[in-house]
């Protein structure tokens, strides 16, 4: 990862600028540099993991022009090449590229990348600046307004609190320029149905997987990998081992005493031969740790905050422990093919639309939350589940085939790999556990146990009324939402509401976001 931060216009004050932009230097701590455009300020700080020599350092700048960019561009080399008759390349940096790509396409060169990005770049000749962002939103970026009207962009949050108002996700999919944001790419929007059938479909996802992980493999930085247990990440560390010279190293974590996912994470890392480490998390840890990590996400999210303990504690240990860059997760998955709940959505239609919202939103919740858990320590997150050729077509594969008419979630991803043998049968055809829960039922209940050591009942109803966005419901949820308020004041809109099941559909009207307390959980935690 690498952090960003633009001020787009005159005036600005340098060492406020400064000041917050180095909220986030943990997302590049190898380098950093503030430049002045004559007409604002980019700042950049560096986590090298392409091109690793100094030449690789940003803001890269052509005549008067600027660009900064957090993000990995997926076969740039094809792209530099064709520019470099044109243009001279001085680093192996994929991000290089972006100003020649502006100068020849202008702002149609957003919907040309395959990448996971965000970036600020100054218009020297127009004199003007332009923001963007992926279409999933797996990099983020922030944006504001200070007392002057001036536009700013960020990686995170915390580096506007303070200098804004109010503080906004800058949409994905989006281009900002001359005050207006533009869809360049909503890839939640289908506009036919796939006709394949199912056969088909299973090995264009097989394949399509299968080439976003090789993608995501390279680095000139070492590479790692988050192993749950789960079918998801499982699937990941399998086709990267199968793709792999050396032995990959794999990371799983858990409750010292009922870690549930620990077990199977071992019994993958066995299968799939990777170097493998485990790592445990103490109640202590757990409760002591949990306003550093609410401060480091900068969300009241129930679902997000408990899935964060267990990925920051093995993230951290990754940073502090090993000399791995980059680390390969398995987001995404749930929202393409579904989720504990979405087997009660009602018809195919229903499945559908609650796919594409929940896709729309990824960067509010599990994006968000694996970018700062691995972030914050100094590590760089890929997401092979968010390759763009991937989503777009499981996207469009009929929401028929993806509802759970077979009673097993997740089946047409399951049945694409059943063939390669690439993973035990006990964990292709696992029952889904909650990430929250899976690290060990206990963690959720003693996060539980010790909102309500906080708070009365009456404190929780008095305390709660203050909030007219997002109302807490429970004492957990208001512990969280008092601890978010502590350090982003006023900023709850940020975050579109809890992570809840659709409370429309017979069976999801519960009142906690855990898988857990669903009718259909049934052997999922076991």
């Amino acid at each position: 990862m690498c952090s960003i931060m633009g001020y787009c216009g005159h005036g600005p004050d340098f060492d406020k600028f400064k000041q917050c932009f180095d909220q986030t230097i943990s997302r590049g701590p190898d380098d950093s540099r503030i430049v002045d455009t004559g007409n604002g300020l980019l700042g950049f700080h560096r986590l090298a993991i392409m091109g690793l020599a100094p030449s690789g350092m940003q803001p890269f700048q052509r005549g008067s022009s600027y660009v900064v960019c957090n993000g990995e561009i997926y076969g740039f080399e094809k792209i530099r090449e064709e520019l470099s008759c044109r243009y001279t390349f001085v680093s192996d940096s994929d991000c290089e590229i972006l100003l020649p790509l502006y100068k020849e396409y202008g702002t149609d060169m957003f919907a040309m990348l395959d990448a996971e990005f965000a970036l600020i770049l100054y218009d020297g000749e127009k004199e003007e600046y332009i923001a963007a962002r992926d279409p999933i939103g797996i990099r983020p970026l922030y944006y504001g307004y200070d007392e002057k009207g001036v536009i700013l962009f960020a990686s995170e949050a915390k580096n506007l609190v303070g200098i804004t108002d109010k503080i906004m996700p800058f949409p994905p999919g989006y281009y900002y320029r001359n005050g207006t944001f533009t869809c360049y790419c909503d890839i939640a929007k289908t506009e036919a149905v796939c006709p394949d059938d199912m056969e088909t479909v299973c090995q264009k996802i097989h394949d399509l997987l299968t080439a976003g992980v090789k993608k995501r493999l390279v680095a000139d930085a070492k590479v790692g990998f988050l192993l749950s247990g789960g079918l998801d990440s499982s699937l990941v560390c399998a086709i990267a081992a199968k793709e792999s010279r050396e032995p990959i190293r794999t990371f799983a974590i858990g409750m010292s005493e009922d870690a549930i996912d620990l077990k199977y994470a071992k019994q993958v890392a066995e299968y799939i031969g990777s170097e493998h480490t485990e790592v445990y998390m103490t109640p202590k840890e757990i409760i002591d740790t949990l306003e550093e990590v609410i401060q480091i996400l900068g969300t009241y999210d129930i679902t997000t905050i408990r899935a964060s303990m267990g990925m920051y504690l093995v993230c951290k240990a990754i940073h502090e422990q090993t000399d791995i860059r980059v680390l390969l997760t398995g987001e995404i998955s749930d929202e393409l093919f579904g989720y504990k709940y979405t087997d009660f959505a009602p018809d195919p239609k229903a499945f559908q639309e609650e796919s594409v919202k929940r896709i729309r939103e990824l960067h509010m919740y599990d994006v968000l939350r694996a970018d700062r858990c691995i972030s914050v320590n100094s590590l760089e997150a890929r997401v092979p589940f968010g390759d763009l050729d991937f989503v777009t077509y499981v996207m469009a594969v009929n929401p028929e085939l993806k509802m759970n008419h077979y009673g097993k979630g997740k089946y047409l991803l399951r049945h694409a790999f059943q063939e390669d043998e690439c993973l035990p049968e006990e964990i292709l055809w696992r029952e889904k556990a909650a990430f929250s829960d899976a690290v060990g039922h206990s963690m959720v209940d003693y996060l539980k146990e010790y909102a309500e050591s906080v708070y009365t009942d009456q404190e929780l109803e008095t305390r709660a009324e203050k909030y007219t966005y997002a109302k807490p419901f429970t004492k957990e949820s208001l512990l969280y939402r008092e601890i978010f308020e502590k350090y982003y004041p006023g900023q709850a809109e940020m975050i579109a509401g809890f992570w809840m099941p659709n409370k429309e559909w017979e069976g999801c009207n519960v009142n906690d976001p855990s898988a857990r307390v669903l009718s259909n959980y049934g052997e999922s935690g076991k």
